[in-house]
């Protein structure tokens, strides 16, 4: 009888020691679930740090030029570039034209550097005077193209209304901010790309300008 009782009580035991492989599966499946779901938010939230990291990096480092014609006088204006970001850059051409006008009505080849966060100044009052003639009201734009890190950049035109009345600049006042920042061109040099500089972007508005008629 008491040889029975000890059978029949091993019995249980020696089940429960079988599915001792079991239970320790299943903890140890639930137990990677929550690694895998708390690796997985740690990997969003690192891609979410490096996204802004990287994006403040490029705000702060990324080329980035403001540009500005002022009124100094009846008969002179100049024009302010700003380089807004903490890379040096490069001037290379200063480009000016009229709305009304497909092609710059002056380029101004240039070989200054801009540190980050000064400005480069010319004055341009002849030759604004000298492109609208004695009297004229409009818009006029104006482009900056630079070198910066070994890649060379554009900026958008920044737009300006002018009004001259009998040879004096009555007006020259900023009418917008380009909504693109500067984008890349090709890396060429030479009289090739200065032919280029020539032609500038505003081949598209030629373009458009002869689809209209």
């Amino acid at each position: 009888m008491h040889m029975q009782s000890i059978n029949s009580h091993s019995i249980p035991l020696f089940s429960l020691v079988n599915y001792i492989p079991v239970a320790a599966t299943v903890v140890t499946c639930f137990l990677s679930v929550i690694l895998a779901r708390a690796t997985l938010r740690y990997a969003e939230a690192t891609d979410k740090s490096l996204a802004l990291a990287r994006e403040e990096f490029e705000r702060e480092w990324s080329p980035e030029l403001h540009i500005k014609l002022e009124r100094i006088s009846a008969g002179e204006a100049r024009i302010v570039v700003t380089n807004l970001a903490k890379i040096s850059v490069l001037l290379q051409l200063v480009q000016l034209r009229k709305i009304s006008h497909a092609a710059p009505f002056e380029r101004c080849f240039l070989n200054d550097p801009l540190v980050g966060g000064m400005t480069w100044t010319q004055d341009i009052g002849k030759r604004l005077l000298l492109s609208t003639g004695p009297d004229f009201s409009g818009l006029i734009a104006s482009s900056v193209t630079f070198y910066s890190s070994g890649r060379m950049f554009r900026t958008d035109w920044f737009r300006f209304y002018i009004e001259v009345s009998d040879g004096r600049i009555v007006r020259l006042n900023p009418t917008n901010v380009p909504a693109r920042r500067v984008r890349v061109l090709e890396n060429r040099k030479g009289p090739e790309r200065r032919r280029e500089f020539a032609r500038d972007v505003t081949a598209a508005v030629a373009l458009t300008k002869h689809a209209s008629t």
